[in-house]
């Protein structure tokens, strides 16, 4: 697995890996900046460009990264540089997403290893990693990662997420 920026030549794999969300129902894509909420490939590449950088007001600088294995798109994240209040209780540093035909084959571990490896290249040395209290899954890859829990925090809606930080 590799961690890649995305490029104008993944163009149509990022939106048949886009499609396969959609036509599972799926209301977001975790890690993917976005994605889901563009038609336009151009445009969603121009936003996560320019994010690096120059983050819109009220958001932090972020890198999102497609997660390649042979070449496809198996999964994405999304790397905050740094955490503003709403990140540091709900979100955290890094978000994570495994395509759903690609889902409980390990993918999401290693594609938060390679994460935290970016985080050490920025300068980050603590890391928030946050779930949903029912994801399960997402738990036990933190926790793989050296993730440990510190906290559950309730969200305005009344779900319950749950906040691991993880030494580089």
């Amino acid at each position: 697995m590799e961690l890649v920026f995305p490029e104008i030549g993944h163009k149509q794999a990022a939106m048949d890996y886009r499609r396969e969300h959609v036509e599972r129902g799926e209301a977001w894509i975790h890690g993917s900046g976005g994605l889901l909420r563009y038609e336009d490939y151009e445009s969603w590449l121009e936003k996560i460009t320019t994010a690096q950088t120059a983050a819109q007001t009220g958001w932090v600088n972020c890198s999102t990264y497609f997660a390649l294995v042979d070449g496809k798109i198996v999964g994405m994240t999304q790397i905050r540089h740094t955490l503003n209040d709403a990140l540091l209780k709900s979100g955290g540093h890094i978000g994570y997403g495994i395509r759903p035909s690609e889902r409980r084959k390990g993918y999401a571990a290693q594609m938060l290893a390679l994460a935290l490896e970016k985080c050490r290249e920025l300068g980050i040395q603590k890391v928030l990693v946050t779930c949903d209290k029912d994801n399960v899954g997402s738990a036990r890859t933190a926790m793989k990662n050296g993730g440990v829990l510190e906290d559950e925090c309730a969200e305005g809606s009344g779900n319950i997420v749950q906040r691991y930080w993880i030494t580089i």
